[in-house]
């Protein structure tokens, strides 16, 4: 596996994705009232909250993977799952 060279901007890239993320935990509310429910949502998180909980979920999501990028964390923790998955049964 290569090593993993943190800089500058993966840093600043890594803040602003969470930071993107956290816009839109904080205003799920404006996102659903601006782009509409999302029917998928609304049939399997909630009855009246889903499309909420599901930008919630997306913000979240956004936000641990800015931090891990920043951190330098996201590239080999993807890659061990990579591994993990696609490299076939052990060898007996």
């Amino acid at each position: 596996m290569e090593d993993y060279q943190w800089t500058f901007g993966k840093f600043v890239l890594g803040i602003a994705v969470a930071g993107i993320g956290f816009i839109i935990v904080w205003k799920a509310d404006w996102m659903m009232n601006n782009f509409g429910r999302i029917p998928f949502a609304e049939k399997y998180l909630s009855t009246e909250g889903g499309t909420r909980i599901f930008y919630k979920l997306i913000g979240l999501l956004a936000m641990t993977g800015g931090f891990m990028h920043a951190a330098g964390l996201l590239e080999p923790t993807v890659a061990s799952f990579v591994d993990r998955f696609l490299s076939g049964p052990p060898a007996t």
